[in-house]
């Protein structure tokens, strides 16, 4: 191997082991409310729709900081966001632990967990490793992506045991220390950008120019369907991620089981982003990879409901992580194989935006309609509504998409 493509290769690896990295400590700062939601509202005297839309702004300003950072690591690549999240999600923990008024819960939740926290990581993260994989695309996303899902299995059962000896406040500020002091070398690691794309066979560019196959939608129109695929299935994902540590212990059983039970979904997910991820998508391309997660989550947020015993909960959240681990990464693998690559970080910012804003909605909806309702059936119930109508989009789109599907066609 040539002594550059070998420094390539080990600048591939590093950046994808500090990306995963990241995300794997900035997750903690995501899990860290749902483990405290209900202390929390109990110690303000809150219902529990004030802490969720908290946990649900982070989501939303997120996406819109997705806009932005997808921008900047097309042109600058991953360092500059990396080293604002770690600034921000470090602070904004400790500032978490002085909290005397709902205001300030959101503004940090919105600003700093979210605009400039998971909008300056995750979006840009996974747009950034799919340019540096030519092959085994699907395998790295899903080992990046995996590392949110190591959060919950690693933070949560931390943070439960953590909690009950400290207290909440004591346990963000910590975190936030902790976040600070692990995460700026990693920024050194992740600031490398990726090498141009080779460029295309003389054979390649002729069966392009030539028209042969015809694409049947445009570039526009493939990220409009995937943005509003995601829409869908994000509210119902944000449903069970933020809520289930209270569903269950509203069925009667101890928080220690509860948290357990979202660690069970969340190793899951992260076997479902770390294996199957890239062996579906990498054999049947991102959108029928999407198809498959998404039909997952449905089912199993459905099930959901009429669960109640301990045993039937820790199965039905390891089937569902299955299906909601792979689902939010699989669009950047579904982006890369359908769209420009010089293009890459702003339409993911795009689609993740829309994610992001859902899974705000999704969170904040589940707090709203529990208050509403006293339970989570109908929340449940509506974000699998919202799930199987995004089952029937990305059927349409493979369907129009049948004679460009990867391996047949890719653009430049």
């Amino acid at each position: 191997m040539p002594q550059q493509d070998l420094s390539i290769a080990r600048q591939r690896v590093l950046v994808l082991i500090g990306s995963v990295s990241m995300l794997f400590i900035t997750g903690g700062a995501m899990f860290m409310i749902v483990v405290a939601l209900k202390d929390m509202a109990t110690d303000f005297s809150w219902p529990r729709e004030v802490p969720s839309l908290a946990f649900s702004l982070q989501f939303v300003g997120s996406g819109f900081g997705g806009l932005i950072m997808g921008r900047v690591v097309d042109r600058w690549g991953f360092g500059v966001p990396a080293l604002l999240a770690t600034g921000m999600v470090s602070v904004g923990a400790m500032l978490v632990s002085e909290i005397t008024a709902a205001w300030q819960l959101y503004m940090i939740y919105l600003i700093m967990f979210g605009l400039s926290g998971q909008g300056a990581l995750a979006a840009p993260a996974l747009a950034n490793i799919s340019r540096w994989y030519s092959e085994h695309r699907g395998k790295a996303v899903g080992i990046v992506s995996s590392g949110q899902a190591l959060a919950g299995i690693v933070w949560l059962p931390v943070f439960g045991y953590v909690m009950l000896q400290i207290g909440w406040r004591d346990m963000f500020f910590w975190y936030g220390v902790f976040s600070l002091c692990v995460m700026l070398p990693l920024c050194l690691i992740v600031r490398h950008k990726p090498p141009p794309p080779k460029p295309l066979s003389k054979t390649s560019e002729s069966k392009v120019s030539a028209g042969q196959p015809i694409i049947p939608m445009s570039n526009n129109s493939i990220q409009c369907g995937l943005s509003v695929a995601i829409f869908g299935c994000c509210i119902a994902m944000a449903l069970p991620l933020g809520h289930l540590v209270s569903f269950v212990t509203d069925r009667g059983h101890p928080i220690q089981n509860a948290v357990e039970v979202q660690s069970v979904m969340l190793l899951s997910a992260f076997v479902s982003r770390a294996v199957l991820l890239g062996l579906i998508s990498d054999r049947w391309g991102g959108m029928r990879a999407l198809l498959i997660f998404s039909l997952a989550q449905t089912i199993m947020l459905t099930i959901f409901t009429i669960t109640h015993s301990l045993w039937a909960l820790y199965v039905v959240a390891a089937l569902f992580g299955l299906g909601y681990g792979g689902l939010f990464p699989v669009y950047t693998v579904a982006i890369r194989d359908h769209l420009p690559i010089g293009e890459i970080g702003r339409r993911t910012g795009i689609v993740f935006f829309v994610g992001a804003v859902a899974m705000g909605i999704g969170g904040w909806l589940g707090g709203y309609l529990f208050d509403q309702t006293g339970s989570y059936t109908a929340p449940f119930l509506l974000g699998a509504g919202f799930n199987a109508a995004n089952v029937i989009l990305v059927i349409y789109m493979i369907y129009r998409l049948r004679d460009v599907l990867p391996g047949k066609l890719v653009r430049v």
